[in-house]
C-alpha cells in the first residue's frame, strides 16, 4: 500500500458522525485554497493582522508589493552585492602578484579554495538552525559583519597558514547566507512573485562581478602606497565596505512584515491597512507560513523530513547536474580572450557581455515563469539553450576562429540562469516552513558540490580546445534535460494519485479531512488536498 493509500485509510477511520453544513462548505484543493480551513497559530508574528474576511483592490495590493520591493528587495540586493565583493576579490588580487607575495604555489591556492568550499558547506545547516532560532534580522547582518571582518583582515596575510585560516573563516561565515535570505523573502512575497525577485538577487551578483572588476582595476593601482601591495588595499577597502553594509543591515532589516520599525525607520513601512493586506495575501497564497513563527527553532526531525521527501529528490539531483555544463565554459572565456592578444585587464572587461546577457535572459525567464506559473519547461529552456552551442564547439575545427569561439562561449556563459526558478519551485512544493529552510539549504549544498564537479571537467591533457570535456558536458546537459521531464512526470503522477482518492471521497469526508488541522500540520505536502507545482 502506498503512503497516500495508508494515509487515506487512517483518515477514513477518523471519520465519524455527520459534519455540519459549515464543514461541508470548503473542499477545494491546492495550497492556495486552504487558508479558510487553516488559521495561523497564535505564535505567528502577524496573527493580530489575520482577517479571513479582509478584501482589497488590485491597486492596493500592487502598492504593498511596490513598497516591499523598495524597502526590502533593494536592500537585500545591496547585501548580495557585499557578498559578491568578498567572493570575487581573491581572484582579482591574483592580478597583483598575491601568490608571489605570500610565497604560495597554485596548488596552495587550489587547496585554499577547497578549504573555503568545505567550510561553506559545513555552515549551511547550522545557519538555518540559527536563523530559525534567533531571527533573520540579527543572524544575516551578523554574518555579513563577520565575513567582512575576515575579508579586511586578509590584508595582513603573510604566509600559507594565514591564507588557509582566512579562507576557512570566509567560507564558514558566508555559508547559509543565500538560502537564509531567500527564506526571509518568502515571508513578504507570494510564491508567484518569488522567482523574479530571486532573479534580481542573482542579477546583483552579476552586476557586482562587473563593478568588482572595475574597483579592483583602480584599487590595485595603489601598490606602493604606504609601502603596501595593491591587494592589501583591495582586501581592506572592500572588506570594510561589506562590514559597513552588514552593520547598517542590523538596524535596517525588519523582524517581520508587521514589525518594520527600528532605529533607521521610526515609522512602520506599511500602514495598518497595508499590514492587513500583506499578512492575508501571503497567508492565502501559502497558509503554512502562519504555522511557524519566524523564531521557531528547526529540529533534526525537520532535517529528516526534508531529506526523506521523494518529491524533492529530483530537484536535488537537478541542483547537482543542471549547472555543470556552463561552469567550465565560463572559466574558459578569459583564456580565449588572452589568445586574441588582449591584456589581463581587457580580458576581464570583455567578460562583461556574458554577465549582461545573463542578467537579461535570467530576468526574462523568471518573469515568464511567474507570469505563466510554470516551472519545468522554463528551466528546460534555460538548459536547452546550452546544448546546441556546446555541440557547435565540439565540431569547430582546431586553430584560429577565436572570435567564433569567443561568441559561442559568451552565449553559453550568458545562458538563462534558472537557479531562481528552481529555488522558488522548492519553496512552493514544501508545505512546512522549517522543512523549507532545510530543503533550501540542502539544495544549495548540492549546487555547490555540482560546481566543484564542474570545475574538474576541463583537464590540462585536453587543452586548449577541450573536445573530450565538451562531450562530457553535452552528456550532462542531456541528462539534466531528461531529469526535468522525469521530475515533472513524477510530480504529475503524485497529483493524479491524490486526485483519484480525493474524487472517491464524499463531500462530508473531504470536509472532515480538511478540518483536521493537527493531521494537516503533521502531513504537510503529503496531504490529499495539496497539489505539487510543476
Amino acid at each position: 500500500m502506498s503512503e497516500i493509500d495508508k494515509g487515506m485509510d487512517i483518515e477514513r477511520k477518523k471519520v465519524s458522525g455527520e459534519p455540519s453544513a459549515s464543514q461541508v462548505s470548503f473542499t477545494r484543493v491546492g495550497r492556495e485554497n486552504l487558508s479558510d480551513s487553516l488559521a495561523p497559530h497564535e505564535s505567528y508574528e502577524s496573527r493580530h493582522r489575520y482577517d479571513p474576511g479582509a478584501t482589497w483592490t488590485e491597486k492596493e495590493e500592487r502598492r504593498v508589493v511596490w513598497k516591499t520591493d523598495l524597502y526590502l528587495l533593494s536592500w537585500i540586493c545591496i547585501m548580495f552585492f557585499g557578498l559578491q565583493l568578498d567572493r570575487g576579490n581573491l581572484s582579482n588580487a591574483l592580478a597583483d602578484n598575491l601568490l608571489k607575495d605570500l610565497h604560495l604555489s597554485s596548488d596552495d591556492y587550489n587547496n585554499g579554495t577547497t578549504i573555503q568550499l568545505v567550510c561553506f558547506l559545513a555552515a549551511e545547516f547550522p545557519v538555518q538552525f540559527l536563523t530559525k532560532r534567533y531571527g533573520f534580522k540579527y543572524v544575516l547582518p551578523i554574518m555579513m559583519m563577520l565575513w567582512g571582518t575576515v575579508s579586511w583582515s586578509q590584508a595582513w596575510m603573510t604566509n600559507r597558514a594565514s591564507f588557509y585560516i582566512t579562507r576557512a573563516f570566509i567560507g564558514a561565515c558566508e555559508g547559509g547566507f543565500i538560502p537564509g535570505t531567500i527564506l526571509f523573502a518568502t515571508y513578504f512575497y507570494k510564491t508567484k512573485e518569488l522567482a523574479i525577485r530571486l532573479a534580481c538577487f542573482w542579477s546583483t551578483l552579476n552586476v557586482a562581478r562587473v563593478i568588482s572588476a572595475l574597483l579592483a582595476a583602480g584599487i590595485l593601482e595603489m601598490r606602493g602606497v604606504s609601502g603596501k601591495p595593491g591587494w592589501f588595499w583591495l582586501f581592506l577597502i572592500e572588506g570594510l565596505l561589506t562590514f559597513l553594509i552588514g552593520f547598517i543591515s542590523f538596524f535596517y532589516l525588519p523582524q517581520s512584515p508587521t514589525s518594520t520599525k527600528g532605529v533607521i525607520f521610526r515609522k512602520p513601512w506599511y500602514t495598518e491597512r497595508e499590514e492587513i493586506i500583506m499578512t492575508n495575501r501571503v497567508l492565502r497564497d501559502d497558509p503554512a507560513k502562519g504555522l511557524t513563527a519566524l523564531k521557531e527553532p528547526a529540529t533534526w526531525k525537520d532535517v529528516r523530513a526534508a531529506w526523506s521527501d521523494p518529491s524533492m529528490w529530483g530537484l536535488y539531483f537537478i541542483g547537482l547536474v543542471a549547472y555543470i555544463p556552463a561552469t567550465p565554459v565560463s572559466g574558459y572565456l578569459t583564456l580565449t580572450l588572452k589568445r586574441l592578444g588582449y591584456s589581463t585587464f581587457d580580458s576581464n572587461m570583455l567578460t562583461i557581455p556574458a554577465a549582461v546577457l545573463q542578467i537579461i535572459t535570467m530576468l526574462i525567464l523568471s518573469y515568464s515563469s511567474d507570469y505563466f506559473n510554470e516551472r519545468t519547461f522554463h528551466c528546460f529552456f534555460g538548459e536547452f539553450w546550452i546544448l546546441p552551442i556546446l555541440a557547435a564547439l565540439i565540431t569547430l575545427p582546431d586553430g584560429g576562429r577565436n572570435w567564433a569561439r569567443f561568441s559561442m562561449i559568451t552565449l553559453i556563459s550568458g545562458y538563462p540562469y534558472f537557479h531562481p526558478i528552481v529555488s522558488s519551485w522548492i519553496s512552493e512544493n514544501t508545505f512546512d516552513v522549517k522543512k523549507r529552510a532545510i530543503t533550501a539549504a540542502t539544495y544549495n549544498v548540492i549546487v555547490q558540490v555540482g560546481s566543484l564537479i564542474g570545475s574538474q571537467i576541463y583537464r590540462s591533457y585536453d587543452s586548449p580546445y577541450y573536445h573530450r570535456g565538451n562531450k562530457v558536458l553535452v552528456a550532462i546537459c542531456a541528462l539534466s534535460l531528461a531529469t526535468f521531464l522525469v521530475q515533472r512526470a513524477y510530480l504529475s503522477i503524485l497529483n493524479k494519485r491524490k486526485e483519484k482518492i480525493w474524487e472517491s471521497m464524499t463531500l462530508e469526508e473531504r470536509s472532515v479531512y480538511q478540518n483536521d488541522q493537527e493531521a494537516r500540520e503533521l502531513d504537510g505536502n503529503k496531504r490529499l488536498d495539496f497539489r505539487f507545482k510543476y
